[in-house]
């Protein structure tokens, strides 16, 4: 079905690294559910206004309200498909992630107000009408739920939009929450019961869940949230397919929003190298990798010593003693520089994210302790990194 709409509405759909197909998508996507939720809502006020359930017309309020969050999808989409300017350089992608809050907030605002009536119709219950028109209108609305957020996932699984995933998880809050309406329903019509105040405020709760848990997802990539585990190793596979890259180190990847991604690596390459052929491959590697991700990638040259048996060895015996004070710990750019009375061990150690400054401080006089009691005239100059990838 979400294939079937978008083939209507967009053309060549599929083309997602384009900004203006994506927002075509996203804005196809928003006016389905714009016509889905009026229907749904206009449905359940009538229902509910004539049966009497507060539940029900809550429950269409909330419809409405998702009227409101798919309008801010579609402004959202339109705007993060603006180009970069000057004020704005990297683009306005992440205007997608400010939409995604918006609608969390709005969907906070539902919940609240939802929880309010409910707990007033505990304290002071009123009858409701329930008809077998109450609960085909409430079975239709599930289904037609279940099916937007099926089609908004598929959407926003295809462009990697947050909006369109908040959405889906949106929808699907509804389907519980009318479900939940349904089952009171059913106990009204066949056994008399009414429970329609506290199945109202177990909806309330469940609908503020869902905002809260859109919050959280959304507010992680407007922070810098670490990339996933898989971006990091496919660009480190293909980076160490071309045979003048021997290591990786200092990989950063920045997300500026859907489709906007800048990252960043030191490449290390022989020492001895043909230095024009291998800045020649290293421009390769840039364009090739970065054009297959999607990504603006810059690589950093660096030369590294890899026939020095003496460096070599020392290095190993420092990479032993790295090892036997934290695992965790990496280290790179690895040189010796002898002199009269000490030689100088000088390289860079890659700590955790989350290690303290003096914890960083303290890792480091254990090497350099460590580095004493193999040989008395080493001396280390450690620079700290910190691993900005997240990933141990």
């Amino acid at each position: 079905m979400s294939e079937f709409i978008l083939k209507l509405f967009v053309k060549d759909y599929r083309d997602t690294g384009n900004p203006s197909v994506r927002a075509a998508c996203a804005v196809t996507a928003g006016w389905v559910c714009i016509a889905c939720n009026i229907l749904l809502s206009v449905s359940k006020f009538v229902i509910g206004l004539i049966s009497g359930s507060i539940a029900i017309q809550a429950d269409a309020a909330n419809n409405l309200s998702d009227v409101g969050s798919s309008a801010g999808m579609i402004f959202g989409a339109k705007a993060a498909a603006k180009p970069a300017d000057r004020e704005h350089p990297y683009g306005h992608a992440r205007l997608e992630y400010i939409v995604s809050l918006a609608i969390a907030f709005l969907i906070l605002t539902v919940g609240a107000a939802l929880a309010k009536e409910s707990i007033m119709k505990i304290i002071a219950p009123e009858p409701v009408d329930y008809s077998i028109a109450m609960l085909s209108v409430l079975v239709i609305s599930m289904l037609v739920k279940l099916l937007m957020g099926s089609f908004t996932s598929n959407v926003g699984k295809l462009i990697g939009s947050a909006p369109m995933s908040a959405a889906a998880a949106d929808s699907i809050s509804d389907v519980v929450a009318t479900g939940a309406i349904l089952v009171s329903s059913l106990l009204g019509y066949f056994f008399k019961i009414n429970i329609d105040g506290w199945v109202s405020l177990a909806a309330a709760i469940f609908v503020l869940y869902s905002g809260v848990g859109i919050i959280k997802d959304t507010i992680s990539p407007l922070l810098g949230a670490a990339p996933d585990k898989e971006t990091v190793d496919e660009l480190k596979r293909l980076l160490m397919s071309y045979d003048v890259i021997i290591g990786l180190h200092d990989i950063l990847i920045h997300s500026y929003g859907p489709g906007n991604t800048i990252a960043s690596a030191h490449a290390e390459v022989r020492a001895d190298c043909d230095i024009l052929a291998t800045h020649e491959m290293i421009d390769m590697a840039e364009r090739e990798v970065g054009e297959k991700l999607g990504m603006l990638l810059t690589l950093h040259m660096d030369p590294i010593e890899v026939d020095n048996d003496k460096l070599n060895l020392v290095k190993a015996s420092i990479a032993k003693a790295i090892a036997g004070i934290d695992k965790r710990l990496m280290f790179h750019d690895f040189r010796m520089v002898s002199g009269e009375k000490n030689t100088n061990l000088i390289f860079d150690i890659v700590v955790p994210a989350g290690m303290s400054d003096a914890e960083a401080d303290a890792v480091r006089d254990k090497i350099a302790l460590a580095a004493k009691h193999i040989d008395q005239s080493y001396r280390c100059v450690i620079t700290i990194d910190r691993d900005y990838l997240g990933i141990e």
